[in-house]
């Protein structure tokens, strides 16, 4: 009875049970409640004092769209609900549930169970439903709770069994609204939905801490990572007029403008039901951008100076007497096409936010969480800025060196553009170009002692020799710039994916599977999508991955071309963009609690693909 009985107030019931309702040894009469219901009986006739269970939390179940049950629970004042001790299940083998989607609660240290949350007053909760077709859909549900009273009683597991009709789904509908996650873990809450749960509900400090962690993990990103180079030659452009506190506040006008960025196209995107990733990837915008970058490296180099024209210097000059801004709009400009172009990556917390804001309409929450991460991945920026003041060259011969040398990061960054929309081999002869350049600037610019000359020369060399390498690597077709000799690059055994171009032909193969009991996963790719090459290098390739795909049809649906039948793809799955991988067990359903968004390890990668390709 320790469970039911928790508290020293409970002593008093024993008084109000010792008539005969739980002290005496004699059988009770026919139809006289027994054991906790004689102890409620007897505690709502001593004194009125605690509630029946079903009036303490009302509770109901409905539709919320074609894909989503919402849970409602009414709470009495005085009386809570354990987060832990809520379950979902279905009896029916037509359909799979995600998992349930909670806002956060308060935290109470229990004297049984520990550090527990629990809710008052009311609580909405969210179950995502994956289910073959789209017809209507009778979907029955057992909904366990438990909850206590404040002044001392805990009820027993309440357990309500319902049947909630699920309407008939519009044709490229999505197969769960909430449920297109990252799989964290095998078994676990997708991350995902964490992420969502946290700005439907959640407290408004957490939800934007959580979003700005997030963020600053994605700052460390191949992703990421080109803005510090960009925004280092930004403020190595300012020359001799650079300290501390200007390069700071560059630094903080590039993120801000960023972030600004980032925020609007990820709100607007959202809410009009885009693929945000791929409206800036589109293979004429990459080249552009690409060629923007190329221009500003020239012009770095010395080749020519960028500048307005006469009429617009002079109204400029003028605003600048009255300002201190100088180039910050400049630099802010430059930071929202950073924001469009070089933040590409698709996380977890990303696709939380935008599939919140498009489904849910909280344009305000959802838009605050994107501006909280998009800070947290510009803070490396700012500390960049802080201390390109003490660490970058202000003034003579060496800042002009430096600023050359953020010429060649440039370059840099217009082929990492360009790699994505290229074949491989002609991207390796591409990378070979700021190669020869860096090669052949160290070589030019070597100053000071001889020793000092020469090892700086030396770096040239090797520089130069590296792109002969890449060169010579792709004439023989090497496609890998970190092994770019075909002859001498180890060749691990990729996964044999089947292209799939069409959601009648991805139907038609997974019923297939069905019937040769199989499993499949669905690789969404694309050639501009950096971290679907992570994977591909670095996941696929691991045994313990390939182990636990060996049984299952693996499909690649490469949405590079964005074109109809790669949005209705897309739009089939409600993915945001790539890369995502979909799995389905063995008897055909999607196990949409177990896709995965944006990079993971093979490890990790492994234990999910066992875990979402098994039968329940």
């Amino acid at each position: 009875m320790r469970l039911f009985m928790r508290h020293i107030p409970l002593i008093a019931l024993l008084g109000f049970a010792s008539a005969g309702v739980w002290a005496q040894s004699a059988p009770e009469a026919p139809g006289k409640p027994t054991g906790i219901d004689a102890v409620l009986h007897a505690a709502k006739a001593g004194g009125d004092q605690f509630l029946q269970p079903d009036e303490a939390f009302r509770f109901d179940a409905r539709p919320d769209g074609t894909d989503r049950v919402r849970l409602n629970w009414d709470i009495a004042d005085g009386y809570y609900l354990y987060r832990a001790r809520i379950k979902v299940v279905t009896p029916s083998s037509a359909a799979q549930l995600g998992a349930v989607q909670m806002p956060a609660g308060q935290i109470k240290n229990d004297e049984y169970f520990g550090r527990q949350e629990i809710y008052h007053h009311e609580l909405s909760a969210l179950v995502p439903v994956a289910r073959a077709g789209a017809d209507s859909f009778d979907l029955p549900l057992q909904v366990t709770y438990q909850g206590c009273a404040e002044a001392g009683l805990c009820y027993p597991p309440i357990t309500k069994s319902m049947t909630v009709h699920l309407a008939a789904r519009t044709a490229g509908a999505a197969g769960t609204s909430g449920g297109s996650a990252a799989a964290g873990s095998a078994g676990g809450p997708a991350e995902q939905d964490w992420f969502a749960g946290l700005i439907r509900g959640g407290n408004p400090l957490v939800m934007l801490g959580w979003f700005y962690l997030a963020g600053l993990l994605l700052a460390f990103t191949p992703c990421v990572l080109p803005m510090v180079p960009i925004l280092a030659g930004i403020i190595a452009g300012d020359g001799s007029r650079i300290t501390t506190a200007r390069a700071f506040a560059l630094s903080l006008t590039y993120v801000l403008g960023m972030a600004l960025t980032y925020t609007l196209a990820g709100v607007a995107g959202a809410a009009a039901g885009s693929q945000i990733q791929t409206l800036f990837q589109q293979w004429w915008v990459l080249t552009l951008f690409a060629a923007l970058f190329v221009v500003l490296a020239l012009s770095m180099f010395g080749a020519f100076t960028l500048q307005m024209p006469t009429a617009i210097q002079s109204r400029i000059a003028q605003l600048s007497n009255r300002q201190s801004a100088g180039t910050f709009g400049g630099v802010a400009i430059m930071g929202a096409l950073s924001a469009l172009i070089v933040t590409t990556c698709v996380g977890p917390a990303l696709v939380g936010a935008l599939l919140v804001i498009s489904q849910t309409g909280q344009i305000a929450r959802g838009g605050g969480a994107l501006f909280a991460m998009s800070i947290g991945m510009g803070t490396p920026l700012l500390i960049v800025g802080a201390s390109a003041g003490r660490l970058l060259p202000k003034a003579g011969p060496w800042m002009d060196t430096v600023k050359k040398l953020f010429g060649v990061v440039m370059l840099g960054v217009a082929v990492w553009m360009l790699a994505r929309v290229v074949p491989e081999r002609v991207a390796l002869v591409l990378w070979a170009v700021p190669a020869l350049v860096l090669g052949w600037l160290l070589w030019r610019e070597a100053r000071g002692r001889v020793a000092s000359v020469w090892a700086v020369r030396g770096a040239g060399v090797v520089a130069g020799l590296y792109a002969m390498v890449l060169a010579t690597g792709a004439a023989l077709g090497g496609t890998d710039p970190l092994a770019p000799i075909p002859a001498l690059a180890s060749h691990a055994r990729t996964l044999p994916f089947l292209p799939v171009r069409s959601v009648a032909e991805l139907t038609r193969v997974v019923a297939g599977a069905r019937a040769r009991g199989q499993g499949v996963l669905v690789d969404f790719s694309a050639d501009w999508c950096t971290s679907c090459k992570e994977m591909e290098r670095y996941t696929f390739t691991d045994p313990r991955v390939q182990a636990a795909l060996s049984g299952a049809v693996l499909l690649r649906a490469d949405v590079t071309a964005n074109n109809a039948d790669d949005k209705a793809l897309l739009q089939h799955f409600n993915i945001i963009g790539p890369p995502t991988i979909a799995f389905y067990n063995q008897d055909g359903v999607e196990r949409p609690q177990y896709r995965v968004v944006g990079y993971m390890k093979a490890e990790a990668f492994a234990a999910a693909s066992r875990a979402a390709l098994q039968t329940q």
